[in-house]
């Protein structure tokens, strides 16, 4: 068969192709590579076309809430409610996961008795006015840091006036 010095002469040619095909991986690693350590983080346009279009700022009107709650729909915050009511009732008393949200609309924050608000609700002081409800409806984690409330609120400014409008019905 095979003697040891062949043997020993197949095994030092597979060791030998194994280093230089694993130096050359590391060599093209090292020549190409634009990772995270200082190179390539900076990029600029070779060469800029300049045109003679002018950029346009758009300017956003900001709506005060107090005037988009003046046209809010009852009827289409019952619709935003449905939301809610895997949480909270309209009920006096009925408590869910959440408070119930009889006569929200100017009750003092964290008055229910029978329900354990968060520590972070119960150190509130203030009423729920349509602001403050504005304020949490919109994104109660930022409103109330450290809140039960899983819910990620309603980006809509319409929606939360709309919801607004129809917890004040409650009356």
């Amino acid at each position: 068969m095979f003697d040891t010095m062949t043997m020993t002469k197949i095994a030092a040619a597979f060791c030998g192709s194994l280093l230089v095909f694993l130096l050359t991986l590391w060599l093209a690693e090292t020549l190409y590579h634009v990772g995270h350590d200082g190179h390539g983080d900076h990029h600029e346009a070779a060469y800029v076309i300049e045109d003679d279009t002018e950029v346009v700022e758009q300017v956003v009107e900001e709506v005060d809430f107090e005037v988009i709650l003046a046209s809010a729909n009852p009827d289409k915050g019952a619709k935003v409610f449905s939301k809610c009511k895997a949480c909270h009732k309209m009920t006096d008393g009925a408590n869910g996961t959440g408070p119930h949200l009889y006569k929200v609309v100017g009750r003092d924050i964290g008055s229910i008795s029978e329900y354990g608000y968060s520590g972070t609700l119960m150190e509130m002081a203030g009423v729920w006015d349509a602001n403050a409800l504005n304020g949490f409806l919109k994104n109660p984690k930022k409103y109330a840091p450290g809140t039960k409330m899983g819910f990620a609120g309603l980006k809509k400014e319409s929606d939360r006036a709309n919801l607004i409008s129809y917890l004040a019905t409650s009356k």
